[in-house]
């Protein structure tokens, strides 16, 4: 099993906390991705040859921007996602809690990014051969649309984290995403790196970004954590 021990501690930890009774049905893990085809995925706004599945890896060409989201909307859990990017400065996330419409006239709906970006993108993004100011190249948490958050570890709104530990391109990296009642935890390849608190929601969809350049996904798995106390002004819109 990919995942591993740390979705096993988790995992457990889950169970200690939530004092579930013996007659509770028991949580485990399940796949969002059969592998196969994308069955229980929507395709928000991108092209029909956007999203495709190779060899049992769900593959975007990153064009058109926008994204795929789960067909049904998701409160607590701990998401397990394999990532990996084939162009230098490759750019692409995962949202949660999000709303499945893109706000405004952008390309990306109201969320929560975990953001996924390739080694290569600082130095590609630099002006006059300045890199970007705390150049970052993976797992920054950050609102988007009306979303909002306290960052753990502040880069303006952002949350950055505390050690670089993705790989480069051609090169599969693990995230691990524990999300409960507005508070999100982040492992990058075996690591909790960052975190952050208060999300203005906390139920809605989770959606794998379309972002200019090809990226793979694979192992795309979740645990479902009973809900919690929320209301109506927390919870995203659903899809009709």
């Amino acid at each position: 099993m990919r995942f591993g021990c740390v979705a096993s501690v988790m995992a457990l930890a889950a169970l200690s906390v939530t004092g579930l009774s013996a007659q509770s049905p028991p949580l485990e893990f399940r796949d969002l991705f059969n592998g196969k085809d994308l069955t229980g995925w929507v395709n928000i706004n991108t092209a029909p040859e956007t999203w495709k599945v190779e060899e049992g890896v769900l593959v975007t060409t990153g064009e058109p921007m926008g994204v795929l989201c789960t067909a049904r909307q998701y409160e607590n859990f701990v998401l397990y996602v394999e990532w990996m990017h084939v162009e230098p400065g490759g750019n692409s996330g995962v949202f949660l809690w999000s709303d499945a419409r893109p706000q405004g006239k952008g390309p990306y709906p109201s969320g929560l990014e975990v953001q996924m970006l390739e080694l290569d993108w600082p130095k590609l993004n630099a002006r006059d051969g300045v890199l970007p100011p705390e150049a970052y190249v993976h797992g920054e948490l950050f609102g988007v649309g009306s979303l909002t958050i306290t960052p753990d570890n502040p880069r303006g709104p952002r949350s950055k984290s505390l050690e670089n530990r993705a790989l480069g391109r051609g090169h599969w990296n693990a995230y691990h995403v524990v999300a409960i009642d507005g508070v999100v935890k982040l492992a990058v390849n075996g690591k909790f790196v960052n975190g952050i608190s208060d999300a203005s929601h906390k139920v809605g969809y989770l959606c794998l970004e379309s972002e200019g350049a090809e990226a793979r996904f694979r192992s795309v798995r979740l645990l479902e954590l009973p809900g919690g106390v929320t209301t109506p002004d927390q919870m995203q819109p659903r899809l009709p």
